[in-house]
This record gives structure tokens, sequence and C-alpha cells, in this order.
């Protein structure tokens, strides 16, 4: 049985079947329509970010199945600000201000595709994308927020661990 992999990056909900991924996917041998209309539905909830998709074909029977895998972090993080770019000069300019529990949320999206073996390590992991990206967290400068969680600061969130 012989798979063929492609891996693409789409925006959530609006896959085409222009490049990158028809011109991927077409010689493959499968209905690109087919494999578009099952990526947008798939990626519906990652609307307008961008979002890792692979698409395994198996040559020999045409059969295809879609991997949708989780946007960055950083797409993540726009879209609970509502923004569409970071800060230009984030250590001096704010784009947008998260709350810890959006931080939180941000990081259990991401926590299977992170390094961190805890969800307080993944939120710090977050918060060092929200300081390169010109996000304050509660207010704050988000390493302020690293260190108020290393003091035990926010422990209450971090109980179910």
């Amino acid at each position: 049985m012989a798979k063929e992999v492609v891996e693409v990056l789409v925006t959530g909900g609006r896959a085409t079947a222009g490049p990158p991924l028809g011109p991927a996917i077409g010689p493959l041998g499968v209905n690109v329509m087919q494999v578009v209309n099952e990526i947008n539905e798939k990626t519906k909830d990652y609307e307008g970010m961008q979002v890792p998709v692979k698409v395994i074909v198996d040559t020999e029977t045409r059969k295809f199945e879609i991997e949708v895998g989780i946007p960055p972090t950083t797409a993540l993080i726009k879209k609970e600000l509502g923004i569409e770019t970071a800060a230009h000069e984030p250590r001096h300019e704010v784009v947008g201000n998260l709350s810890l529990d959006q931080v939180i949320k941000v990081a259990k999206m991401k926590r299977d595709a992170m390094l961190s073996y805890t969800l307080k390590n993944a939120v710090k992991e977050v918060l060092g994308t929200c300081g390169s990206m010109g996000v304050t967290v509660e207010g704050k400068d988000p390493k302020e927020v690293q260190k108020e969680i290393d003091e035990g600061v926010y422990d209450e969130y971090f109980k179910e661990e």
C-alpha cells in the first residue's frame, strides 16, 4: 500500500483547490474538491488562522485522510485578542492584554505540541510568546507574570495537575 503525505499550511475554513493544496494533491489522483471540503470542515474552528494540515493519500485506492494540526501559538493569541498582527517593537509597544484564563486556554490547546510536562510550564511557554508579540497579561509584562507563577501567586489556577 503506497501512501503519500502532503503537508500544507492553509487558512482555517478557507482552503481552496489553488496553491499550495491543488498542485500538491492533484497528481495523486484524489478528488481535490473533496479534500478541500473536508479540510474546510475540520478547520472551521480556526477560521482565518494558518493551520498545518496533513493529507495522507493511499495512491492505490485513491482514499485519503486529513490530519489537522494546531495553529501556531502566535495565531491562537491573535485570535484571543482579535488582532491581525503582533507588535513591530514588542518590548516597547503593546498590542493587547490577555487574562491569565485566556493564556491557560491557549496553553491547553497547544499542550500536546509543547515540550512542557505540566500545565504551569505550558502557560509559561505561552507567556514567553506573549512577550515577544507585545502582549501584556493581566495588565503586566509577561515576564513579571512568569515570576509570579514561580512564586505561587496563581497556584489556584494549577490545582488540577
